[in-house]
């Protein structure tokens, strides 16, 4: 199955249950009308940031676009259930490299928190967009050396590594000097 196509259908759906056009939905998050669109036509496959911003405007956790499931109780992910990827664009400039993100609680409901596995891919790539959204954001790095930059600063953790940092400064996540990576991540956003 291609996780991929889900984001941008749930994304509509959900819209559309609210009876919210994407002019107001654009409004609303901040974006434009055209990435809307295009990300609900599965043509972009979004970065976190602009996926947390349309969150926010519909007033839902960033989880309900990736599984939405209903155990109110303690959920266990096993090593071989975290398999399933959805890949974001990481906001490379030439080439749109991806990283690809494990949800770890998919089928937890109502949680506050996004817990990831993240293989992130290498890139030759040195300039990066940054983006920022409402939040926190905990990275330990699991296998690899990783760059983030955060506001003008840049940081460098090699595994065993972790950072916390607050997601509205503007930051980017990559691998070191063309190396991958591998990251545990826990997102957090208000609703």
């Amino acid at each position: 199955m291609d996780t991929t196509k889900i984001v941008g259908e749930k994304i509509r759906t959900l819209r559309e249950s609210l009876s919210i056009s994407m002019e107001e939905l654009a409004e609303r998050s901040g974006l434009a009308v055209e990435q809307i669109e295009r990300i609900e036509n599965n043509v972009d496959i979004p970065s976190l940031a602009p996926l947390i911003k349309l969150a926010r405007a519909l007033g839902v956790r960033l989880g309900t676009f990736l599984d939405d499931q209903d155990e109110t109780g303690p959920v266990i992910c096993r090593k071989k259930e975290a398999k399933e990827t959805i890949s974001f664009s990481n906001n490379a400039i030439h080439s749109r490299r991806h990283m690809e993100y494990r949800s770890l609680s998919k089928s937890k409901a109502d949680r506050h928190m996004e817990p990831f596995m993240i293989d992130i891919a290498p890139t030759k790539d040195s300039d990066f967009i940054l983006s920022s959204h409402e939040g926190e954001e905990f990275i330990m790095v699991m296998e690899g050396t990783l760059e983030i930059s955060y506001g003008k600063y840049t940081y460098i953790l090699e595994e065993g590594d972790s950072i916390y940092y607050d997601s509205i400064v503007p930051h980017h996540v990559h691998a070191f000097e063309g190396q991958a990576a591998r990251i545990l991540a826990v997102i957090y956003t208000p609703v």
